[in-house]
């Protein structure tokens, strides 16, 4: 769990360096010039006309997420008739099947739609909207929309799913571009000082991976904690995965567990299930101390019953925190819920999670076995 989520913030980190260099087109930006290859339903917008609210929003044939959204946009459409929606279909390696997907698509697509403008001989990724408004604005996933204010500009960016309000309000005339814009230059602000904290982080870890001592890592979690008090409850976390990992510092790590289940958010299942699974992470090199792991047991159970048993993520750690505390009967009965939850889910394609229920099964039957070679003395059938 350590590792993993150490290059997770190896990525973050990389990631938020990279938001920090891209980011020109915001909030506030006059639109840049709406250049496509050809529209292929609707009419032809060829600019932004002052006073007119416009929506462009990229999508592509092969991304399940669009296909999602667009019944979405039909009705946002339909709801708002003097808006202009566009979506703009980019990252194609075939474009001569997006008319084709459109047209299937009928009533359910029901706004305009047009094609990048990819140079000849080029790459996808060198079309026209994608130069022009997805890299500057570091927007690179899709579907991402784009709504354009009757001054041409810039009034908000981010997820079709999430635009509802935003667009009603800038509909209305109720939206504070100046307040919106300057909650992204906080946030963009924010992202640079995170950068900062998580690549020490990272430099730091690899220090404590090799010399085994996380006073350095421990004393920049706690500083990280006071400079950046929103993520404070991240880093206190991270510091009592730290603290787990060193079997000197085990009651230290202790301590920590209890400080996290005395916050505002100790009855937050997500955070139990976290603290948990430090714990009784499989990918652990060595198992935690025996306080911990009955520690890690009880909030599992406390997860498992805010969740009412249907979660399968934390049964899958309720499952574990029974397995490493001795309890192979109900870490058996667990994880076959936990399979059956899972089903349906992205989680069914998880092996590991077959996998654990395999080795609870034979950890069960070895000890059935022996329970039998000697009387009925093996406490993980009581």
């Amino acid at each position: 769990m350590m590792k993993t989520l150490i290059a997770t913030c190896a990525l973050m980190a990389v990631m938020c360096h990279q938001w920090v260099l891209a980011q020109e087109l915001t909030l506030g930006s006059k639109a840049p010039k709406l250049e496509v290859k050809k529209f292929i339903k609707g009419e032809e917008v060829k600019s932004f006309e002052k006073g007119k609210i416009y929506v462009v929003e990229t999508w592509a044939t092969w991304c399940p997420p669009c296909k999602i959204s667009i019944p979405h946009l039909t009705e946002l459409q339909k709801k708002y008739e003097d808006v202009t929606i566009i979506g703009v279909s980019v990252l194609e390696k075939n474009q001569g099947g997006v008319p084709d997907f459109v047209e299937e698509m009928g009533e359910k697509m029901d706004y305009r739609v047009a094609i990048d403008l990819v140079p000849e001989d080029g790459e996808v990724s060198d079309g026209k909207f994608v130069q022009g408004w997805m890299l500057p604005s570091d927007e690179l996933g899709l579907p991402t929309a784009f709504i354009i204010n009757g001054e041409g500009k810039i009034a908000w960016i981010g997820s079709p799913f999430s635009m509802d309000e935003p667009l009603e309000k800038i509909v209305k005339g109720k939206w504070d571009l100046v307040a919106e814009a300057k909650k992204v230059v906080d946030a963009k602000a924010l992202q640079k000082k995170l950068t900062a904290i998580f690549e020490q982080v990272q430099q730091l870890y690899q220090q404590f991976n090799t010399d085994g001592e996380p006073d350095e890592l421990l004393k920049a979690l706690d500083s990280a904690t006071k400079e950046v008090p929103d993520r404070a409850l991240d880093f206190r976390l991270l510091r009592f995965q730290v603290l787990s990992l060193v079997k000197e510092r085990a009651s230290d790590a202790y301590a920590a567990a209890k400080e996290l289940l005395a916050s505002d958010k100790g009855d937050d299942p997500e955070l139990l299930n976290k603290i948990a699974w430090v714990v009784v992470d499989p990918d652990r090199d060595t198992k935690a101390d025996a306080k911990l792991t009955k520690l890690a047991l009880q909030v599992a159970l406390k997860a498992d019953e805010l969740t009412n048993q249907e979660n399968p993520s934390v049964a899958d750690t309720l499952a574990k925190a029974y397995f490493d505390n001795g309890d192979l009967v109900k870490a058996v009965k667990t994880q076959e819920r936990v399979v059956e939850l899972a089903e349906g889910t992205p989680m069914a394609q998880d092996a590991s999670l077959r996998k654990r229920l395999r080795q609870y099964k034979k950890a069960l039957d070895a000890a059935s076995a022996k329970d039998k070679a000697e009387g009925g003395t093996t406490k993980a059938l009581k």
